[in-house]
């Protein structure tokens, strides 16, 4: 599709790897940056591929649940002592929440906000709408300044 926009969204999370033979076995934290891909065969009436907007709210939508919370495996022998009712708590069915895990979900995610059709209201009121024809080329996961894994089916 020739054209495409992008939008980042940065978030403070925390996972623990239950695969993982070394550190990162750990509850431990990053800084991650979410970028959302997304191009158009064709641009819309305003001469857009989507409102910037329209892909903040459907991000904030989607990211919002691992901002400031810890993501786990259910199989992880530590989820036991973490209460499953805790706000902050993602649990992942048999994966560690790896980045490249983080961004096959949030692609899913977004992919299937963008299938209904989802509108969004923003707080000045007024409503935003993920186009037909939008399609998710990928969603890019930052872990550390020098590290990031990308879904692109």
């Amino acid at each position: 599709m020739p054209f495409r926009i992008a939008k980042s969204f940065t978030v403070e999370s925390g996972h623990m790897l239950s695969k993982h033979p070394g550190r990162c076995r750990f509850p431990h934290g990053h800084s991650r940056t979410i970028t959302l891909v997304v191009a158009a065969p064709t641009l819309d009436a305003h001469d857009m591929v989507c409102d910037f907007k329209a892909l903040k709210l459907a991000l904030d939508r989607v990211c919002d649940r691992f901002d400031h919370s810890l993501s786990i495996n259910a199989a992880d022998p530590l989820a036991k002592h973490l209460s499953p009712d805790r706000d902050r708590l993602v649990v992942f069915e048999g994966q560690d929440p790896t980045t490249e895990i983080l961004a096959q979900r949030i692609y899913h995610d977004l992919d299937t906000l963008l299938k209904e059709g989802a509108a969004f209201t923003a707080r000045d009121g007024l409503t935003y709408r993920l186009p037909a024809g939008l399609a998710i080329e990928r969603v890019r996961v930052t872990e550390t300044d020098s590290t990031w894994a990308e879904y692109a089916p």
